[in-house]
């Protein structure tokens, strides 16, 4: 398989002496114990620094160091996310906004550092669990948590960065599968029936609904992505964050049967609206939803296939049953969006 990409071997040359080298001409001298961390999409690296030379300026002992993929995002956009993580953390919302780096001048600082020919930032490390979603407090919890972060977001939006509202970006993510050479041969034409006829049923959806409320949101909030310590939940990756409605950030966290997902969602709700009123009708948005994240997620596979790492992530990608897989999936999620959605 073959496929056009912004760079090949991305992160070619990125080797922990690199590491070490671009968070000391940021100021941050590591102390030479570096771990690289789980990341497709970026490359993620957690280095303990050695003791603060300054007192009155105590750095963390540990951070993690985040080297952005080329071509993804703009510099603006990532300063948006930055941004974004601040005003959480001034608003008291558990999130761990990046630290303030020295530039190429001494006497400025910066959240996003370049050391050629990488981006990065550097956050402190927070640890924590996996959240158990099977307790509905833990559920009321993570919707409380959510609340306060869509009260943060929805008071202005990103000027930069992507907005979730219907199908378009999915669209051209299939046409660009569909004018490379990646599916197997038999498996395009299924396939692509199969996904404009899924994404003709999320714009369905879309224009029943009418107008969305869209704010700023996590946009990529499933369990992987929340930590949970003694003081409760917190998000470590707002690198996905876009404009989009509020049930973006509730789906991902269900599971399991119907009936299963129905209960989640009420412990869910019963936490967010503490804080926050949600509009039910977005629940009808959920499955068109799930079925732009299918699509999505294997337009980013295909676009990242020269990356070393995701070949040996993904397997089955190149294989038959792979895309049969999808389609197949498709055509339930069709099916899916014709049902009545959950209730809470």
């Amino acid at each position: 398989m073959t496929a056009p990409h912004d760079l090949d071997q991305p992160y070619a040359g990125l080797t922990p002496h690199a590491v070490l080298d671009a968070l000391d001409a940021a100021g941050l001298r590591g102390d030479g114990r570096i771990l690289q961390l789980n990341s497709y999409e970026n490359r993620v690296f957690q280095v303990h620094l050695e003791e603060s030379p300054d007192p009155a300026a105590p750095l963390p002992s540990v951070v993690v160091a985040k080297f952005y993929r080329a071509g993804r995002w703009s510099d603006a956009q990532i300063l948006e996310e930055h941004a974004f993580a601040q005003a959480l953390a001034d608003a008291e919302v558990p999130a761990v906004p990046p630290l303030a780096l020295q530039g190429g001048d001494p006497l400025t600082t910066t959240t996003l550092a370049h050391f050629d020919p990488w981006r990065y930032s550097v956050s402190p490390r927070c640890g924590g669990r996996a959240p158990e979603l099977e307790d509905p407090q833990t559920l009321e919890w993570i919707g409380r948590f959510l609340a306060r972060l869509h009260l943060v977001g929805q008071q202005q939006r990103f000027d930069h960065r992507v907005t979730l509202d219907g199908s378009a970006a999915a669209r051209a993510s299939v046409q660009w599968l569909v004018d490379s050479d990646l599916l197997p041969m038999g498996a395009l034409g299924g396939w692509h029936s199969a996904c404009l006829r899924a994404l003709d049923a999320v714009d369905v959806r879309f224009q029943r609904h009418g107008p969305l409320a869209l704010l700023r949101i996590h946009g990529d909030c499933h369990a992987g992505n929340v930590l949970w310590t003694g003081h409760g939940p917190h998000f470590v990756d707002l690198d996905d964050a876009v404009n989009g409605p509020a049930v973006q950030d509730l789906w991902m966290l269900l599971g399991g049967e119907r009936h299963e997902m129905q209960a989640q969602l009420g412990a869910l709700l019963d936490g967010y609206e503490t804080f926050r009123e949600f509009d039910r009708r977005e629940l009808a948005l959920i499955e068109p939803l799930r079925t732009l994240r299918i699509v999505q997620h294997s337009a980013w596979i295909a676009r990242r296939w020269n990356d070393p790492a995701f070949p040996i992530a993904f397997p089955n990608f190149e294989s038959p049953s792979y895309w049969a897989q999808q389609t197949m999936q498709l055509h339930e999620q069709v099916e899916a969006m014709a049902e009545a959605p959950l209730v809470a």
